[in-house]
């Protein structure tokens, strides 16, 4: 028999053992529609999948990337070093707070080089070089301690797309070099996920012109590729948050903890980018912290999932091209917050596929431009967080009444945010903090990814072992405030992953599969909340079960994450925290 017709009936039999595998499995019990939209999103995944390898394939690795073998680990804290089961004698909260704007004074001058983070499409024209400042880009943080001789817990939030270790290792090291006089057991560094303010991972830049300059200079024995973002401004970064950072601990004060939570209604919020994905968590989660000192302001601390993704968008109005920098809903969710007598922290969640739904709160008002969708929305959630623990009776005698009239006159689409409210109950928390965080290694196995980290376009650290095995470096982490518990992620999180949903099953995942590992609440409780993109922002984490790179059938997320074996990572990693902690 010919080579060719070997050939032939190889492929053939292929194609009928993954039919078959897929009819046999999970995917049996679904309808025929259904089987062969699964059978279709694997098999163009996997064209896209050797395509890109195809590329990847030819380009040499940088002078960056390193040896597994040979990493150091610099600038990792791992948290308490005990986890204490009731507060320690005489313990007390103490929380310092502070804020900076990350916005350079230069950023709209001829000739400067600052382009958003979040979008780079047709309708920006490909470039979205900043032309406007609407708001501004801030770093929020919190020092946190129970007093119990275990050390300062550091949380800050930037107004970013994401925020890399690397680059989180890098605050480490200036904080420590300004010698700010108390021990750390963990700086945690998270990022809102906003699409309109500077790009600090890289891609979002004039991105065509350094891949393909890039790609040139990686023939060239010591020529030193471009970087993605404008490292001058991101090393500024590093500094001032180090330096936020110093000035939270220096306002350090005692005080009391206050913890609150609500389900919201679902339309707030959007799962419109993946729908294998069941799971909706409309939870507004809120810490506050009270001064005993009453001349010093309260921390209000709001954790919900949404990405901030609106002005950075670009429409048919010339005025809202996608070139407009502004901390997007959340700025107007902390103004509210603020303009209520508090200051304000934010975390993001688990948000892979999850958008805010801008109906309710936009209430069919003419808006002039695109950016006061943002604030019609971050508004609405600051009145929301304020009023958690009022009755409808507080709220409606200190709403603005004449506005509501004006908007809601003839407008059937109007929606008051308190109307049938529920007040829910707050709790003090204990004066217990136990925190324990964990390095893992990731595998890359997106051939897109590779190539990201091949061209260095991005600050992460690519490592190697062996021929063609690639592998990234991050950080999962727990913490308990009281008796809250917190899950840490360094990424988008598919919530399935989160809460349990059909996509971690084979009869609700693309391949037929299992996903094999319990969701996170199933690992430390049903109430456990996400602090997501935290420690590291490496793209979205999507269920192993449930990764294809077909880009059809909401599988876009894949594109722009680290492989199909992110999520089962992540979860191992916590699930070792789990078990150090018994």
């Amino acid at each position: 028999m010919k080579k060719t017709g070997i050939k032939l009936i190889s492929v053939v039999l292929a194609v009928s053992l993954v039919m078959g595998s897929y009819l046999s499995t999970g995917a049996g019990a679904l309808d025929l529609e259904k089987s062969l939209t699964h059978i279709g999103v694997g098999a163009l995944g996997g064209i896209v999948k050797g395509l890109l390898s195809g590329i990847c394939a030819i380009v040499p690795d940088s002078a960056n990337t390193k040896k597994v073998s040979e990493r150091e680990s610099e600038n990792f804290y791992s948290g308490t070093d005990s986890m204490l089961a009731s507060p320690a004698e005489g313990a007390k909260w103490e929380l310092g707070y502070s804020k900076a704007s990350l916005v350079p004074d230069d950023i709209l001058d001829k000739g400067t080089e600052y382009y958003l983070g979040g979008f780079l499409t047709l309708d920006n024209g490909m470039n979205n070089k900043i032309e406007e400042v609407i708001d501004d880009m801030q770093v929020r943080a919190i020092a946190l301690s129970d007093s119990s001789g275990r050390g300062v817990s550091v949380f800050a939030n930037i107004d970013c797309i994401g925020f890399c270790n690397s680059d989180i290792r890098t605050v480490r090291k200036y904080l420590e070099d300004l010698n700010v006089g108390v021990t750390f057991n963990s700086v945690n560094i998270s990022s809102t996920h906003c699409h309109s303010c500077i790009d600090t991972q890289g891609l979002w830049t004039n991105t065509f012109k350094k891949i393909f300059g890039n790609l040139f200079k990686s023939y060239i024995p010591g020529v030193k590729l471009e970087k993605g973002a404008n490292q001058e401004w991101l090393d500024s970064v590093c500094h001032i948050v180090a330096e936020t950072i110093k000035s939270a601990v220096n306002d350090m004060t005692p005080g009391k903890l206050t913890y609150a939570v609500k389900t919201l209604n679902p339309e707030y919020f959007s799962n419109r980018n993946r729908k294998s994905s069941t799971s909706l968590c409309s939870d507004m989660s809120r810490f506050v912290f009270t001064p005993y000192d009453s001349a010093k302001k309260p921390t209000m601390l709001v954790n919900i999932a949404a990405h901030p993704d609106v002005v950075g968008l670009a429409t048919s109005d010339p005025q809202d091209n996608g070139r407009q920098l502004s901390g997007d809903y959340v700025y107007y969710l902390g103004k509210r917050i603020e303009e209520g007598g508090f200051n304000f922290m934010f975390i993001n969640g688990a948000i892979a596929g999850i958008y805010y739904g801008r109906g309710l709160s936009n209430d069919g008002v003419d808006l002039e431009r695109r950016y006061m969708q943002a604030v019609r929305y971050g508004t609405e959630m600051g009145n929301i967080a304020l009023s958690l623990t009022k009755t409808y009776d507080e709220i409606s005698a200190r709403a603005d009444w004449e506005t509501i009239r004006k908007e809601s006159e003839g407008n059937s689409d109007y929606t008051l945010w308190f109307e049938g409210w529920e007040p829910v109950s707050e709790r003090e928390l204990s004066p217990l903090l136990n925190i324990r965080i964990k390095e893992i290694q990731v595998p890359v196995t997106n051939p897109l990814i590779k190539l990201v980290g091949k061209l260095e376009l991005t600050s992460y650290d690519n490592y190697k072992e062996g021929l063609s095995k690639y592998y990234m470096f991050s950080e999962v982490g727990y913490a308990e405030f009281g008796d809250v518990k917190i899950a840490m992620v360094p990424g988008e999180l598919v919530q399935d992953v989160m809460y349990g949903g059909a996509s971690l099953t084979a009869g609700g995942s693309f391949s037929g599969k299992d996903f094999g590992y319990p969701c996170i609440r199933d690992i430390f409780g049903k109430d456990t909340i996400c602090f997501g993109l935290c420690n590291d922002a490496f793209g979205y984490i999507v269920p192993d079960n449930d990764y294809s790179l077909a880009i059809a059938d909401d599988h876009y997320q894949e594109l722009i994450s680290l492989g199909d074996k992110t999520a089962s990572t992540v979860v191992k990693g916590l699930m070792a925290i789990e078990d150090e902690i018994k």
